[in-house]
């Protein structure tokens, strides 16, 4: 899930939506959406102190909700479970732990504060019920709060991690504790586990090898192979999570978001076909689960980003009938009453379906859609420069600097300190500005400037901080790459293409354009060889291409 989405902005967001917010303050309100039980999350449990079977099994729901990143159906399972035993201290930790802090929600409001101090304090008060290691993680747990709650939290966050260290330490072979051990390290610099070089930070490579000690012990944990996935994926050496994704695709079918999370793996490594087929799998889960728990708030989120990252991949491997379709499923995903309430959280998202028709050279249609809402001012940015890029494509040169000019008006709209993650949003559409500067200068064959706008556009592409999808969908070293054949410099779009390959890992465009430079410099072996893999990554596109980008039709 893209970085905006996992900072400050879903803790605004839960404020937001007032008229469907999950209940906080007291879980068994009468109006609030009850729980459920839920046949498909799997097996997984951990056993507590309880006389109620059913207690035990909505708990155990519960755990699975919260491995999953729901925390409000994971409330509302442990609040039912609080419900059935009275007298168990446990399923209240639940309910401190899930109004807590989390990877993805790490900001805490007045009202989780309070929801989470109320919750611990319910579980402190059943403590002579609990077990030696329930009283440890329920001690350890209530490290965390304080009343009055300050807002600078970091140093209950460390004091947290510290006591689940300790606990860690107390049980070792409990891998629920040593999931959460690695959570309350993480939680601590959600999304900063590596620098902008992918290299580990902080307490990063601890947080690994007690994902990696869990995993060894209980290979089938849900809650352990999610956050390990999170703990590698911006590394230089994702391959490790291959087998945790593999694992994760199947072991609670009915939530969506662990459905879809083997995909940060897939892409990270080259497995796009894999990363379709996951989210593909993730989006029907969602629409089960909607169907049945249709009041939420961040998961319409999370549903938007299954459809966002399935988007992306298949893009990326020339599927493109898929991939407007979950361009399109990502508008419809969200009511229509909510949406100008969620819109400035997912603004740069819904961008999706210009992308694809840009990506596939859908001009005309790109220029018929039209002009999304008013308070979506980043896609509308966008919105005008996919359409200079399509004018530009059309040789409409005029249109296509009026568009540009649009463009550059929609985006001194928005102000500069607004971020998405980690970037400044002003900064990601410096790469629109450079790209249709580029665009423009191509189809007019101005090569050398085409290239020079291109080239600086890549640089701060490169730039941007991790995200999955990444920042911008269609990488300009495609363009760029096939400037350079037009422009007759073979050996420059080997490179081009080479460095974007060690980005995107077999993108049947770059695998193409590679092929092409190749045959142009009569390396014909490795050409054929390169050919091989072109094929085998495009092998269930929509339709054969001969070009990295769509506007220069054929390299």
């Amino acid at each position: 899930m893209q970085r905006l989405a996992r900072t400050v902005v879903v803790a605004s967001l839960l404020g937001a939506l007032t008229a469907c917010q999950t209940v906080r303050s007291d879980h068994l309100e009468v109006d609030a959406p009850k729980a459920q039980l839920f046949n498909n999350l799997g097996p997984y449990g951990h056993r507590i102190t309880t006389s109620s079977p059913e207690a035990q099994r909505y708990f155990d729901q519960g755990l699975n909700w919260m491995f999953a990143f729901n925390h409000d159906e994971a409330i509302r399972s442990f609040a039912r479970a609080a419900e059935l035993d009275p007298a168990a201290p446990m399923p209240w930790w639940g309910i401190a732990l899930c109004e807590g802090p989390n990877y993805n929600d790490p900001q805490m409001t007045d009202e989780r504060s309070g929801a989470a101090w109320a919750a611990i304090r319910e579980a402190q008060s059943r403590i002579d019920n609990a077990s030696p290691k329930e009283r440890a993680l329920i001690d350890a747990l209530a490290q965390r709060y304080r009343n009055p709650w300050p807002k600078n939290r970091e140093h209950l966050e460390q004091t947290y991690a510290d006591a689940m260290g300790k606990v860690w330490a107390a049980y070792p072979n409990d891998p629920d504790i040593g999931t959460l051990y690695a959570e309350a390290m993480m939680v601590q610099r959600p999304w900063k586990l590596y620098d902008i070089d992918r290299q580990p930070t902080g307490d990063t490579p601890t947080i690994v090898a007690t994902l990696e000690r869990v995993m060894a012990m209980s290979p089938n944990h849900p809650g352990a192979n999610h956050l390990y996935i999170h703990a590698v994926e911006p590394s230089t050496n994702p391959d490790r999570g291959i087998a945790a994704a593999n694992r994760l695709g199947s072991l609670v079918p009915g939530a969506g978001h662990l459905d879809h999370m083997p995909s940060h793996i897939y892409v990270q490594t080259g497995m796009w076909d894999q990363s379709v087929a996951q989210n593909t799998i993730a989006m029907h889960a969602d629409d089960a689960y909607l169907a049945r728990s249709p009041e939420q708030t961040i998961q319409h989120m999370y549903m938007v980003h299954n459809a966002h990252m399935l988007a992306f991949s298949a893009m990326m491997v020339g599927r493109e009938s898929e991939a407007m379709h979950a361009a399109r499923a990502m508008w419809t995903n969200i009511p229509d009453e909510m949406m100008p309430a969620v819109g400035a959280y997912i603004d740069l998202w819904m961008t999706s379906v210009y992308d694809v028709q840009k990506r596939f050279g859908r001009w005309d249609d790109l220029l018929a859609e039209p002009a999304p809402p008013e308070y979506l001012p980043v896609t509308t940015a966008v919105w005008h420069a996919h359409r200079a890029i399509a004018y530009a494509a059309k040789k409409d040169i005029a249109n296509a600097q009026r568009e540009h000019e649009a463009f550059r008006q929609a985006r001194a709209n928005i102000p500069e300190d607004a971020y998405w993650g980690d970037d400044a949003t002003y900064r990601i559409l410096e790469v629109s500005d450079l790209f249709i500067s580029g665009e423009i200068a191509l189809q007019q064959e101005q090569w050398d400037t085409a290239i020079d706008y291109l080239e600086r556009g890549a640089e701060v592409e490169d730039s941007l901080s991790y995200g999955e999808p990444p920042q911008w969908l269609q990488p300009i070293r495609h363009t760029l790459g096939a400037v350079y054949l037009a422009a007759g410099r073979p050996a420059d779009a080997e490179r081009t293409f080479r460095e974007d390959l060690t980005k995107w890992r077999e993108n049947g465009w770059s695998l193409y354009g590679l092929t092409r430079a190749l045959e142009e410099q009569g390396k014909t072996a490795e050409a054929a060889t390169v050919r091989a893999r072109y094929e085998a990554a495009w092998a269930k596109a929509d339709e054969p291409t001969e070009t990295s980008c769509e506007c220069i039709p054929e390299i």
